[in-house]
């Protein structure tokens, strides 16, 4: 199944696709249908906390490591953000006017549906209660001498789209086999597969469950391929990942 999170009717409304709509699951509007160009998008994390953990990976995949020059990680490398970064589908991001480089990244992005501490790889899965696309920007301007992406980098409000839907784990037969992409104003300028990562989804869930509880509604944002170019204000990004999505997001200026 497919949930969405939605401002409609002067509310925050819970939906679900059905038949090319949205039909709202709960409150005074459950069972109405309304359009996709009829609400706001949010970020689809509904039935979960609002306090949440962002983790982000960096150099998960070796091909997109090579393309920055440099070696892939022997262990994951992995960075915090805070919930302001996020945005939902049809949102629009902040480019700094100040800035030379920034590209986009496509990412899959595991929802965990459950308490998980000390989680062996096998069992992982168990853990997860969904997927959904995740459009993890970056400023290179901003980046150290060395791959450390500090909070200027990727902590940036408005500067991770995610969404549009949040896809129940049990409707993804092998997360490890998906086809993703990222088309800037129409051109497909990245391509990839989650099938190239370096750690796994359960190889991260057991990593970051060794040393931290992992909540529900937590996020871990699991990299990106090679094929990243700058965007510019006015461009329309689209990062797509197979049997999730598409994720449409626009570049705007900022001072």
């Amino acid at each position: 199944m497919k949930h969405a999170c939605i401002a409609w009717a002067g509310a925050i409304q819970q939906a679900i696709e059905s038949d090319g709509q949205l039909m709202i699951t709960q409150g005074h509007h459950k069972g109405h249908r309304v359009g996709f160009d009829e609400v706001v998008w949010l970020p689809p994390l509904v039935s979960v906390p609002q306090a949440r953990t962002v983790i982000a990976l960096g150099l998960n995949y070796a091909d997109h490591a090579k393309e920055l020059a440099f070696k892939a990680p022997e262990e994951p490398l992995a960075f915090m953000k805070g919930e302001a970064a996020l945005i939902g589908h049809k949102a629009f991001t902040k480019r700094p006017a100040d800035v030379k480089y920034m590209h986009y990244e496509c990412e899959l992005a595991v929802v965990i549906g459950r308490t998980a501490r000390h989680v062996k790889k096998d069992d992982a899965y168990d853990f997860v209660g969904g997927y959904t696309v995740a459009n993890d920007y970056a400023i290179r301007d901003y980046l150290e001498n060395w791959y450390r992406p500090n909070l200027r980098v990727k902590n940036r409000d408005t500067c991770t789209p995610i969404g549009p839907w949040l896809v129940d784990a049990a409707d993804i037969a092998n997360p490890m086999a998906l086809a993703l992409q990222t088309a800037v104003n129409g051109q497909v300028t990245q391509s990839g597969n989650t099938a190239d990562m370096v750690f796994d989804v359960p190889t991260l869930i057991e990593y970051f469950s060794s040393f931290m509880t992992l909540n529900p509604g937590d996020l871990i944002l699991t990299g990106t391929p090679d094929g990243i170019v700058n965007v510019n204000p006015g461009d329309v990004v689209v990062t797509e990942i197979e049997g999730l999505g598409a994720l449409i997001n626009t570049l705007v200026g900022a001072p």
